[in-house]
């Protein structure tokens, strides 16, 4: 996908994306009303938003309209909202924390479509970064010191999570695969496409207040319209398993937020499990040697 200017540090500007974007999850609490109803504004301010952003910038002259691109744009588009729905839910099934660390099987399954479909070599070392971020989410998610997360509703609630992320990995796919298209016009369609599918199905006769309007409003501007064009921007200009490990940055911010916002402080347990992930991250970016692993690729 095209972008411009050239990004001079992708890895950054993907990592401190993905920090704004943890916070929907606060977002989506504050709003308060249903999962697919909440996704259909986010998905509509968002295409309003980026629109006026294209309108203003110039984008859509010679925007890389290529029916090629749209096919590729709009799928994506389908499987974001549907991502977003089952994700949103999700949050209410569990609980944000749950969740977020559930959705983090996307790096996993985002390094096999990587050598999958893009036939890219991963490094044992590389593996072995991903395993330690996981095993640090995992504990500081504070689900496995928690037995009482039981029952069908939790149940559903985590494979609903497993659903959005693998619609994510699609979306990963998909957006990879656009040629000659700014991100901004991609994530235009995407949240167009999502507004149009999602109308048949939201609620629009219920209350909804002007606290919650300005929660949509920001989900839409901030993590629709600004946050996931930083993200896109740097899909094409970074290796996957790089990819990969920068997504666990989210779950590292969403946790501490759910610590700062909602008083779920952390135990001794939880920040291990934190700087497990800042070290995993560290690790891979910087290309830290782990001692004992030859630098063998599968």
């Amino acid at each position: 996908m095209e972008n411009s200017p050239t990004l001079r540090n992708p890895a950054l500007q993907l990592a401190l994306a993905l920090a704004v974007s943890a916070t929907v999850g606060v977002f989506v609490v504050e709003a308060g009303i249903d999962p697919l109803t909440t996704v259909f504004w986010r998905c509509a301010f968002g295409a309003t938003f980026l629109f006026l952003w294209n309108l203003a910038f110039g984008h859509l002259k010679g925007g890389g309209f290529m029916w090629r691109n749209l096919i590729f744009a709009a799928a994506a588009g389908c499987l974001l909202a549907l991502c977003w729905v089952c994700l949103f839910a999700a949050f209410r099934m569990t609980s944000i924390g749950t969740a977020t660390i559930v959705f983090q099987s996307y790096p996993f399954l985002l390094i096999l479509a990587g050598w999958l479909v893009w036939r890219e070599r991963v490094t044992v070392e590389q593996l072995a970064w991903i395993v330690l971020a996981f095993a640090g989410v995992a504990l500081a998610s504070g689900a496995l010191a928690a037995p009482a997360f039981t029952g069908g509703q939790w149940v559903q609630g985590l494979g609903l999570t497993l659903l959005a992320a693998a619609c994510y990995v699609g979306v990963t796919v998909l957006v990879r695969a656009i040629r000659g298209q700014r991100a901004e016009v991609t994530m235009m369609i995407q949240a167009s496409v999502g507004a149009v599918l999602l109308a048949f199905g939201a609620d629009f006769h219920q209350a909804i207040s002007a606290r919650s309007w300005a929660w949509l409003a920001g989900i839409g501007v901030i993590h629709s319209g600004l946050v996931m064009v930083a993200m896109y921007a740097t899909f094409p200009l970074l290796p996957t398993p790089r990819i990969a490990i920068l997504n666990f940055v989210y779950p590292a911010v969403a946790i501490l937020l759910d610590w700062f916002i909602y008083r779920h402080p952390l135990t001794l347990v939880q920040l291990a499990g934190v700087a497990l992930i800042v070290l995993a991250t560290l690790g891979a970016n910087l290309g830290w040697r782990l001692p004992g692993l030859a630098r063998k690729t599968g």
